[in-house]
Formats: structure tokens, sequence, C-alpha cells
């Protein structure tokens, strides 16, 4: 009976978090109100927070799955072509490019969400943003095999947030947009040239 109930509960929390994903992919994070959710799912309003502890969670779990088909997305651009470590972060850097494209207000809501100064991120939610950064570590290890792992940790960060801010800026929907072929090619062109300053700052 009581596995039962628990069923229930975990099947209706899987679709509060389907539901809150699909609205901020249609709204953006702003538009994510729980009674509209609520009344989505079929629940009262209150019956929300017994299914998650608060909007944050319920953000967090949202940015789960985001994080997880990103992991997918990136992992099948490694796959997809020249297996050198210098192709691997030029595909992974445009497929980053391709996903926020795609799916640009979920992926915006995985950096607009701020949690409040005194609560801690869950340790599950770090791990899955942690977990993305061996997608440009591991590259990264195989081109400067003499580097540290302290001094690749910060080199990965280096170049995401290079990548995140070419991407940031191109996607914004004002006078800085810039075309998805041509920001693409300039991604491409950051990486190699970064890469190619690595190289010759080491040697």
């Amino acid at each position: 009976m009581i596995s039962k109930a628990l069923e229930r509960r975990e099947k209706l929390r899987l679709e509060l978090i389907k539901a809150a994903e699909r609205m901020i992919a249609e709204r953006g994070l702003a538009g994510l109100k729980t009674r509209d959710l609520a009344r989505e799912i079929g629940c009262a309003n209150g019956a929300v927070y017994n299914l998650v502890a608060d909007v944050d969670e319920l953000v967090l779990r949202v940015g789960s799955r985001t994080l997880h088909r990103l992991d997918e997305a990136l992992s099948a651009a490694e796959r997809a072509g020249e297996p050198s470590p210098q192709e691997i972060l030029v595909r992974t850097a445009i497929a980053y490019c391709d996903f926020a494209a795609e799916n640009l207000e979920l992926w915006r809501a995985l950096f607009e969400h701020r949690m409040a100064a005194d609560k801690v991120l869950p340790d599950w939610s770090v791990n899955d943003q942690l977990q993305l950064f061996r997608h440009i570590y591991q590259p990264l290890a195989r081109l400067f095999p003499e580097r540290g792992q302290g001094e690749l940790s910060i080199t990965a960060r280096s170049l995401f947030s290079a990548v995140h801010g070419m991407v940031a800026l191109g996607l914004e929907q004002k006078l800085v947009a810039v075309p998805l072929p041509a920001l693409r090619k300039e991604i491409a062109g950051l990486v190699r040239a970064m890469l190619d300053g690595l190289a010759a700052h080491g040697a």
C-alpha cells in the first residue's frame, strides 16, 4: 500500500517536473508559475510543495534534465568525426552552441536561476554541472599531458567561459545577435586560436 502511494507520488512529481520544463521552454524562467503547474497536472497549488521542497528545487530538477540532454549532445559530437583532441574540442563547442540555440529558454534558465545566498546547491545538482567539464578536460589532458590537474581545470573553465560568452552574446535577441552559421564559424576559430596559443605558450 505504501509502495503504491510512493509510486503515485513519484509519477506525479515527474509530471510536475516535465510540466515545469515545458513552461520554461515556452515562457522563460520568469514565466514559471506554480499555480499554472498545479492546474496542468491536476493537483492543488499547495500540493506542489509535497512533491518538491520549493521552486528552487523544481528549477534545479528541470536544469538537471537539461544538463543530461546537453551531456548527450556533447558526447555525440565527440564521436562524430576526427578523433584528434583539437577537433573534438571544436565539435563540442559548436554542439554547445547548437544546443543553446535549440533549447534557448531552458539553456538560459541554467544561468538565470539564482538561489538565496544562504542556500547551498544540493550535491546532485553540483555533480550534474561538474560532469560536463569532462568534455573539455579530457581532450585538454591529451593535448597537454605535462600539465597538472589544477592547471587543466582552470584552462577548461577558461575555455568554457570564452565559448559560453560568445554563445550568450551571439544568441542575444538584440543588436549583438549573430546569425547561427556565422556564430558556429567564429566559435570554431576561437577554440582553435586558444588551443594554438596555449600550445605556443607551453613551448
